[in-house]
């Protein structure tokens, strides 16, 4: 831990002495605040604030990133819930000479974290450092699924430099391959060629348009159920509830939208990584987006607070089994009595003809369209993929 203190600079003192004044209950009154000179024990069960201030390679956004103690000012002030988590604010990462240099130090700042088990939000600038996120795996060993809350794929020509419009291609490309699934959540189709829409279903990836998550959020639950690294545009956001971002649309997800995902990815007993990028101060209007990324960064952690670390093939005690017969498939639900969560059961069978379950999350309209005799998409696109 005392190596990656010196890629990052601690949270200025001015600020520090804010969070300090505020009442008692409020978040930055029990934040842990990192200095070098802190020898500090950290809990396996606590998050741990990172600011990136890194606009380079921030396509048509210069200047993201910048700012960032203005989202912990309205962080800071937000009372917690009654949790049992720790939360440390690191500061800010040393930028680089060179925008390779920032991406190194992310990635041991990050690496450094998960093996810690630790949960590190990151916010800033460039959403390219997803791909330094995603590297910290690594040494893990373990695949990925990374999830994405963005209009756009951000597919970029192979072979090209990296940037915020680009980084999937290269964690998709380049070995070590260690990405098992993929999921954008709230692409606007007109913003997205015919071509990168039938690559992602060639991939085997899932993709829910903006329409589809704003008339069901809840669909995007057993998404982030199954999700390691959760990485957020801020542009996704339509303009009028987060205007600091050059690229925002005047469509997108609402501020209550963007929140109960960044809940759902708390409440996931797999998320091990958050990220909110493109923040760009220069566009702000009244903190509207400092406000609302602090708000995405409470219900985050509140969620994380409440894992129940749950599933059903770990002990059936506390599920309820439902079985539905569509023509000759036989599909079994579980119903969690604790947290009302769904899975269901899909059987395959190995070259030998060994069977073999997986169960995979869903939700309550899945169990519905089974039992009106359909196969859930969910189950099929899973079937696919599984083999």
């Amino acid at each position: 831990m005392d190596y990656i203190t010196n890629l990052i600079h601690p949270v200025k003192e001015s600020i520090v002495e804010f969070a300090k004044a505020l009442p008692k209950g409020s978040l930055g009154v029990t934040i842990h605040f990192i200095k070098y000179s802190q020898n500090i024990e950290f809990s396996s069960n606590s998050v741990a604030i990172i600011g990136l201030p890194e606009d380079r390679n921030a396509l048509n956004n210069e200047g993201s990133g910048k700012n960032l103690d203005a989202i912990r000012e309205e962080l800071y002030q937000l009372y917690t819930g009654n949790w049992a988590i720790s939360i440390y604010d690191f500061g800010n990462v040393n930028i680089g000479n060179t925008y390779k240099d920032t991406e190194v130090a992310v990635q041991e700042i990050v690496k450094t974290l998960l093996n810690q088990k630790i949960i590190p939000i990151l916010i800033g600038g460039s959403q390219a450092l997803t791909y330094a996120a995603y590297r910290a795996y690594d040494t893990l060993e373990q695949k990925v699924n990374l999830a994405v809350v963005d209009a756009k794929f951000d597919l970029g020509a192979m072979g090209g430099s990296i940037d915020s419009q680009s980084y999937l291609t290269k964690i998709v490309m380049e070995k070590p391959n260690n990405l098992f699934n993929f999921t954008n959540i709230g692409y606007q189709t007109f913003l997205n060629s015919q071509e990168e829409i039938n690559l992602l279903d060639t991939l085997l990836f899932d993709a829910y348009r903006l329409g589809e998550v704003k008339n069901e959020i809840d669909i995007v639950e057993p998404v982030l159920r199954e999700t390691d690294l959760l990485s957020i545009d801020i542009g996704s956001v339509r303009r009028v509830d987060a205007p600091a971002n050059r690229n925002t649309l005047i469509s997108g997800l609402q501020a209550d939208d963007i929140c109960k995902i960044t809940r759902y990815a708390g409440l996931s007993d797999k998320v091990s990584v958050l990220g909110i990028f493109e923040y760009n101060a220069a566009f702000e209007k009244e903190a509207q987006t400092s406000q609302l990324i602090a708000q995405m960064i409470w219900y985050f952690i509140e969620g994380v607070n409440y894992r129940s670390y749950e599933f059903p093939s770990l002990d059936l005690r506390n599920f309820k089994k439902y079985i539905v017969m569509i023509d000759e498939e036989t599909i079994q639900f579980y119903k969690s009595d604790t947290s009302g969560r769904w899975w269901m059961e899909i059987n395959l069978k190995d070259n030998n003809k060994t069977k073999r379950r997986t169960l995979i999350p869903c939700t309550y309209n899945d169990y519905l369209t089974a039992s009106q005799q359909e196969i859930p998409k969910r189950w099929l696109v899973n079937r696919r993929k599984l083999g």
